[in-house]
């Protein structure tokens, strides 16, 4: 059970940024190449692919409706069966089959979790799980946060910890950081150009007002930022470097949404994806459910 639990807690946790959470293997990066176009310029032209800075200004909610990537469907049983298995028989061959069992497993779809994320200006956000016919919720107001974790026997709101509500304030939510980035007070410098799946992508830097670094890829052709580096996460101990790669950009309503986002943490060879298949622009979103739940 536990195994199952640390699955869904880390999906809840990547939540607290967007997107969704496992992760790939570090890989060696080709030293940059030298850019063709100046930060600004790079800027502008991915505001522009994005719908433009007026269409966004517009947007005061969104909604998107999908499915978060949380594991393999039938973990928790093959992790109950190789234990008791190992613990009850001293018999090498039975040990090795169920080894067997679990390498093959790997290979299995990751189990889809239906999810609702409700967005509002300035920075508020709820997001809704289902698991295991039991429905997980996090509400963010802005500056604190809360969460509901029934498949945990914890029908009690609990506040974010200090590391999920610094997460939740990085987090990009409707304000992408390159939009009015100069009235924002961020530093932008384009550090060259990378690949980014196998296409040529603009690299830059961001310094935020409070001191935050963070840093985007924009591809070279569709000017859409398809590689972000996310708030830092701490796994096994360790510090680890995340990395979201957005995909499937799709127009909705004059806007360029990624309907594909998958998350990657450094050290590990497991991604998790979160798959968009509906969006709402500017619904009607009550401000109640964004406040510090009743208990």
């Amino acid at each position: 059970m536990a195994s199952t639990r640390r699955v869904v807690l880390s999906v809840l946790a990547a939540l607290c940024l967007p997107a969704l959470l496992w992760a790939a293997e570090a890989k060696t990066t080709p030293a940059p190449s030298s850019p063709k176009l100046t930060a600004a310029q790079v800027i502008d032209k991915h505001v522009a692919a994005r719908g433009g800075l007026q269409a966004w200004r517009s947007v005061t909610s969104m909604t998107w409706n999908g499915k978060l990537e949380a594991g393999f469907a039938n973990s928790l049983a093959r992790s109950q069966r190789y234990v008791s298995g190992a613990m009850a028989s001293k018999g090498k061959l039975q040990r090795m089959a169920l080894l067997d069992e679990e390498k093959k497993a790997q290979n299995e779809k990751q189990a889809e979790l239906p999810f609702l994320m409700e967005m509002k200006r300035p920075a508020k956000q709820r997001v809704e799980i289902q698991f295991a016919g039991q429905t997980a919720v996090q509400v963010y107001d802005g500056k604190e946060g809360w969460m509901q974790r029934p498949y945990l026997n914890r029908v009690d709101w609990e506040p974010f910890t200090k590391e999920q509500a610094k997460s939740e304030a990085d987090k990009w939510g409707l304000d992408n950081p390159l939009f009015d980035y100069v009235a924002k007070g961020t530093q932008v410098t384009l550090e060259g150009v990378e690949p980014v799946e196998g296409h040529d992508a603009y690299k830059l830097k961001l310094t935020l007002k409070n001191g935050t670094v963070q840093r985007v890829w924009i591809d070279a052709k569709s000017f859409l930022d398809v590689k972000v580096e996310g708030t830092p996460r701490r796994m096994d101990g360790k510090i680890r470097t995340v990395w979201v790669y957005q995909r499937d950009f799709r127009p909705v309503q004059g806007l360029m949404v990624p309907f594909m986002l998958e998350t990657a943490v450094d050290g590990y060879k497991d991604t998790h994806k979160m798959t968009i298949e509906k969006v709402g622009v500017n619904p009607q979103l009550d401000d109640g459910l964004f406040v510090r739940p009743k208990s």
